[in-house]
């Protein structure tokens, strides 16, 4: 195959792709996004109570019962982190027997894009 018929493949979409996966191949030739094709995507939301470094002699010292201090005070506010990417902090809340977080600050979007650079 010459040089000039592996670009004209590359350059060409397959047949097949049709329906959702040729508006993604859309979007990336356009520019133009369609947000609905990502509104069923899962991530992973967790919160972040704190963070500490201790040494593995330190950690395989713990057993049940040991505390291990972290580096966040009792009345500051908790991470919210979707992909591990800060997204919000807040505060713990009980409802109905079950923990919940109480959104104080979000970031903005703008800052968000940044980080992932």
């Amino acid at each position: 195959m010459s040089d000039e018929e592996q670009t004209e493949a590359v350059a060409a979409p397959p047949q097949e792709l049709q329906g959702e996966t040729a508006a993604v191949v859309d979007a990336g030739v356009s520019g133009k996004i369609d947000l609905e094709l990502l509104m069923d995507v899962q991530v992973t939301l967790s919160v972040e109570i704190g963070r500490t470094r201790i040494s593995i002699k330190d950690l395989l010292a713990l057993n049940q019962g040991s505390i291990v201090s972290l580096d966040r005070g009792v009345q500051e506010p908790l991470d919210l982190m979707v992909n591990g990417t800060l997204i919000a902090r807040g505060e713990v809340v009980e409802s109905d027997g079950q923990f919940g977080l109480r959104l104080i600050d979000v970031v903005s979007p703008g800052e968000r894009l940044k980080k992932l650079k």
